[in-house]
């Protein structure tokens, strides 16, 4: 009995907030500039991932800085921007930045059918033919680490040089905002449910 009890306990103990928002009356000086510089951006405050990263507070100036100019200003536009988001939150299965940018995506164009199979992790049907070259780009660098040249090919035809920059650049910074989160256990908002179901779990070395 001792141990179903302890059990018990470190199963809801690992569900909880690891880092939690720090209270303005703890913050230090270097938190509160940091929070007030992140609170004048579009993001208008201190939420998901900046909530632990605020732990770290030149960090996470520097990195809202280049998350704005990833999230608004890259060259892939906001249609892709964000289906490249998302692929990045149903690969680290991040809930939190799954449902900030499912409804992002919408609103930016990408299908709801898309939107539906990228998070059952299926390569979605009728993607437009830049979709499909994001998703194909994605798969491989996140798959193999890297891309081989016809994919690159493809890449530089319909982006760029400076989009394919740009999307390694949006996965990278997403990836470590998901890392980020999935640490620090950062929760949903209370009474929201979990948009993402487990995929099936890889082979760790």
């Amino acid at each position: 009995m001792p141990g179903k009890v302890r059990k018990r306990r470190s199963s809801a103990a690992s569900r909880s907030d690891r880092m939690p928002p720090i209270p303005k009356a703890k913050q230090t000086a270097a938190q509160r500039a940091a929070a007030l510089e992140l609170a004048a951006t579009p993001r208008g405050g201190v939420i998901g991932p900046f909530v632990p990263a605020l732990r770290s507070p030149e960090f996470m100036a520097r990195l809202q800085r280049l998350g704005e100019y990833l999230r608004y200003h890259c060259a892939l536009g906001p249609r892709l921007t964000e289906f490249a988001i998302l692929l990045t939150a149903r690969a680290w299965t991040q809930q939190i930045e799954w449902s900030i940018h499912a409804k992002a995506a919408r609103a930016a164009g990408l299908s709801s059918a898309t939107i539906a199979a990228i998070a059952a992790g299926r390569r979605p049907a009728g993607l437009e033919a830049d979709e499909a070259v994001v998703y194909d780009f994605f798969a491989e660098l996140e798959g193999a680490r890297s891309v081989g040249d016809a994919t690159y090919a493809r890449a530089r035809a319909a982006l760029g040089e400076q989009g394919i920059v740009d999307l390694v650049g949006v996965a990278g910074y997403y990836a470590t905002l998901a890392m980020l989160m999935n640490v620090a256990r950062t929760p949903l908002p209370r009474g929201r449910r979990p948009p993402l179901k487990p995929l099936k779990a890889r082979k760790t070395r």
